[in-house]
């Protein structure tokens, strides 16, 4: 059966984007089917998937599973030949700790620029706090070029879950203006130009709901 992934809004659902890439990059078949944020029918609509109440949910089988990270683990351990994580065991360890690290982290970054594709040119006011979150994201990104880029453009050589979760810090930091040192831009460009993100930013655009707590800045 085909796997199948319930997702929010394009336009704002991060976590959505980061379990729809890994799938879209790795040519794994799968149906989409959206449910929209922040209405009066979200809730019932995806616990009719998962009690967690929260996309995005893979169903495979008929059987849920939920939360990004695990979707990443799943997917991985399911279709091998897709290399979703570094086959070498130390890029393996270090990909993994990246993933979790944004996973659990960048709270301020998160709340001072939620994910919102249609939103360019938009600005926020970067507290300290803000600034350090971006500054960790430049950090990662320059070691990973610095370490792997000799294996391929992505943070490891070639696309892995570590690509999918850092993806829409690269769609907040384009919406937001943010500027890029030169040792952290041709990894954004890299992400940018990929076909499935830009099919993606192309449905983000053409959605018409408006999610009022993501609108920020001016």
């Amino acid at each position: 059966m085909k796997p199948k992934l319930v997702i929010g809004n394009k336009n704002y659902s991060s976590w959505s984007l980061r379990a729809w890439l890994m799938l879209a990059e790795s040519d794994i078949d799968f149906e989409e089917h959206r449910i929209c944020l922040d209405t009066p029918e979200f809730a019932a609509q995806i616990t009719a998937f998962s009690a967690a109440a929260k996309v995005p949910v893979l169903m495979l089988d008929e059987q849920p599973v939920w939360d990004t990270l695990a979707i990443g683990e799943t997917l991985a351990e399911r279709w091998p030949d897709t290399l979703l994580w570094p086959e070498d065991s130390v890029a393996r360890a270090h990909a993994r700790s990246i993933s979790a690290e944004m996973h659990a982290g960048f709270f301020a970054l998160r709340d001072a620029m939620p994910m919102n594709c249609r939103a360019m040119g938009r600005k926020v006011t970067l507290a300290d706090d803000v600034v350090a979150d971006i500054d960790r994201v430049f950090a990662i990104w320059s070691d990973c070029r610095r370490r792997y880029g000799d294996e391929g453009d992505w943070l490891f050589g070639r696309f892995c879950i570590a690509d999918a979760m850092f993806a829409p810090v690269v769609l907040r930091f384009r919406t937001y203006g943010i500027n890029l040192p030169a040792s952290a831009t041709a990894y954004p460009a890299r992400l940018l130009e990929s076909p499935a993100l830009q099919n993606w930013l192309a449905a983000a655009e053409s959605e018409i709901e408006v999610v009022d707590q993501d609108e920020a800045g001016q």
